[in-house]
């Protein structure tokens, strides 16, 4: 009985000593379970913790790459627009300059019409002396031949519209002045001091007849008038540039 007894408290006791045993074996296998969830949970932590980090950056690269998309499209279309503006002034500074030449080329004419005015002026200026004689009343003003004789010298007494004979043979050494410059205008004024302007107008008229009828004159170069002569009454004849000609010229170039 007592031999059962310690067997049974033996048996007891070796249980017991297992069951600590394991129970020791647990807990410390728990701590050490314990550690390692702490560390993975730690490991967890710190990855979630760097994914967040990760985003974070991730959405500042994105917003930033987003910036320099929309910096690089702006500085693109500046520079399409840029290079269309200095395409634009090239091509403006370009057209400028063609008007600018172009001007100048009718600025040159005209300069050149004025010119060749004034030589054609020279020139009738010398034919006139050769033919008229060195006495002849015979001036250039502005380009302008003028010459001029007292109505007496054209008509009786200077009254009337039948020309002297000795003033027909003046009008054709006119009319050859007139003709060997073709290019100029002619306009004959008869000069009053009495107000007289119809007789003035028609004593012109008598002379222009003359010299289109007898010496070949073109009419359509002829220009007759009246004017007031102050104190001296005469027949002015003119040669001068075609103004009208000369102006309409001008003025197409100018439209251009």
């Amino acid at each position: 009985m007592k031999r059962i007894l310690l067997l049974s408290i033996g048996i007891f006791l070796f249980v017991s000593n297992i069951q600590a045993q394991k129970k020791s074996e647990l807990i410390a296998q728990n701590q050490d379970l314990k550690y390692r969830l702490d560390s993975v949970n730690r490991i967890v932590s710190k990855a979630i913790q760097g994914e967040k980090i990760s985003v974070l950056k991730a959405d500042e690269l994105q917003n930033q790459v987003t910036e320099l998309q929309a910096a690089n499209a702006t500085l693109l279309k500046n520079l399409n627009s840029f290079a269309a503006l200095s395409s634009q002034n090239s091509e403006n500074i370009n057209k400028t300059l063609a008007t600018l030449e172009r001007k100048e080329a009718q600025l040159k004419g005209l300069v050149d019409g004025f010119a060749s005015a004034d030589s054609t002026a020279l020139v009738v200026l010398t034919n006139a002396k050769k033919t008229l004689g060195e006495n002849a009343k015979v001036q250039v003003n502005d380009g302008v031949v003028i010459i001029s004789e007292k109505l007496d010298f054209f008509f009786a007494d200077g009254l009337g519209t039948n020309l002297l004979d000795t003033s027909k043979e003046w009008l054709t050494n006119v009319a050859k002045l007139i003709n060997a410059s073709p290019k100029a205008a002619v306009t004959i004024t008869g000069m009053t001091i009495t107000g007289e302007f119809d007789i003035a107008m028609n004593q012109a008229n008598t002379i222009a007849g003359v010299l289109i009828k007898e010496n070949s004159v073109s009419g359509t170069r002829l220009n007759v008038k009246s004017g007031d002569g102050g104190f001296k009454e005469s027949i002015q004849i003119k040669i001068h540039p075609d103004y009208k000609a000369f102006y309409e010229g001008a003025k197409a170039d100018m439209k251009n």
